[in-house]
């Protein structure tokens, strides 16, 4: 008697979306045990692809359904691992596996009979989440590239995106081989000249800690592969000669009347995308107070009396809370993908000091998004309201 895998995760799987086992028994007879149950065990780690514990991280026990299959998602447990901000850590991911097998009673008073094992391949996961529609137990769709199926960029940003001078920002890359392709390459290309210059890409050799790389997507980052600033640019990987990823075209904007907010945010797959907000945008500052009447006078001496700068009106707690809201400028209705992942993100930086690499986190307030088309709406703008992560005081 052995338990079979009938249904298995992809290779890659968004840790917040379903990440479903579906094991089953050819045994009818033993199905119709009452104390029949499907076990699995999943094991879990970070490091070389081949370093699983030999203790199992979390049991699940399940009665057959209807069908008399056991069905275990393990996404719940996953994405729980991924408790590390983007911001500290670019490339997160967890290998799993699963070992299952049957246990059952001959007799109410008995042990149980336990059947032989059954494991997984193995198999990674990344923090992010698929979208209705998507279908599950597959490769993430949206990374799949129409002529070579594989898409390793982790964005769904346009095909065509503009910055601004200096801007910093870096896009990743899935680097664990799917099916024959492996991303090696990076080319970019000068669209005024057509000169073109590469950059090699970091090797996955097993290590989880190499399964997503960052490349720069502007001449700000100092690894970029050109001197001085590109107007225009394009980006693509490759394994060898054949290009896996759809091209992403940059191309540097004038000189704004407003100073620019340049927003990251953590995106569906957990990497970042960036956005530059080029009309007004505005700060603003609340405090929040609270205040008792202190006792005046010197009620311990032998005199009463008081100084002159005694005060009836005492604040014990003033805390503040900084507001930013801004506008773009107006944009193509294919940011309207990422904008959406900006919404529901739980990860937003405001790239104030992009020179010196500093950023203040955002929370996002807008809660209504209204989604504009160029068929309907001809010129498409749109504005967001923030709360700073960090108030005026610097207080633990």
């Amino acid at each position: 008697m052995a338990v079979s895998i009938i249904q298995n995760p992809s290779n890659l799987t968004l840790a917040q979306s379903p990440t479903v086992y579906v094991v089953s028994e050819s045994n009818s007879q033993a199905l119709t045990s009452s104390s029949y149950q499907y076990v699995c065990e999943l094991y879990y780690w970070t490091g070389d692809l081949n370093d699983s514990s030999s203790a199992a991280n979390y049991t699940m026990l399940k009665y057959p359904n209807p069908k008399g299959v056991g069905q275990f998602d393990v996404s719940r447990i996953i994405g729980s691992l991924f408790t590390d901000l983007r911001q500290e850590n670019s490339s997160s991911l967890y290998y799993r596996a699963v070992d299952v097998y049957e246990q059952y009673k001959t007799n109410p008073t008995g042990s149980f009979i336990t059947g032989s094992h059954t494991r997984s391949t193995t198999q990674g996961s990344i923090d992010g989440y698929q979208l209705f529609q998507d279908n599950l137990q597959v490769f993430p769709q949206s990374l799949y590239n129409i002529d070579t199926g594989y898409a390793p960029m982790l964005t769904d940003g346009p095909a065509s995106q503009s910055i601004n001078e200096g801007d910093t920002g870096r896009i990743g890359v899935y680097m664990i081989p799917i099916s024959t392709a492996t991303p090696d390459t990076v080319l970019y290309q000068d669209n005024d000249t057509g000169t073109q210059q590469t950059l090699s890409l970091t090797a996955w050799t097993g290590d989880s800690s190499e399964s997503i790389d960052t490349i720069p997507m502007t001449p700000a980052e100092t690894d970029f592969p050109f001197a001085g600033d590109l107007t225009d640019y394009t980006i693509a990987i490759f394994d060898g000669v054949t290009q896996l990823s759809n091209s992403i075209t940059f191309t540097q904007d004038c000189q704004k009347k407003y100073p620019p907010v340049r927003v990251a945010w953590k995106n569906r797959y957990g990497q970042f995308d960036y956005f530059n907000f080029n009309l007004v945008s505005k700060e603003s500052f609340r405090t929040q107070r609270s205040t008792y009447q202190p006792q005046i006078g010197t009620w311990q001496e032998r005199t009463l009396n008081y100084n002159d700068y005694d005060s009836s009106i005492q604040n014990y707690i003033t805390d503040s809370t900084l507001k930013l809201s801004v506008n773009t400028d107006y944009v193509s209705e294919d940011y309207n993908e990422i904008f959406k992942q900006l919404m529901v993100s739980d990860e937003i930086y405001w790239l104030y000091d992009q020179e010196n690499n500093k950023v203040k986190p955002l929370a996002i307030d807008t809660s209504t998004f209204n989604i504009k088309t160029n068929v309907v709406d001809k010129l498409i703008q749109y504005s967001f309201d923030f709360t700073q992560g960090q108030g005026f005081k610097l207080i633990f």
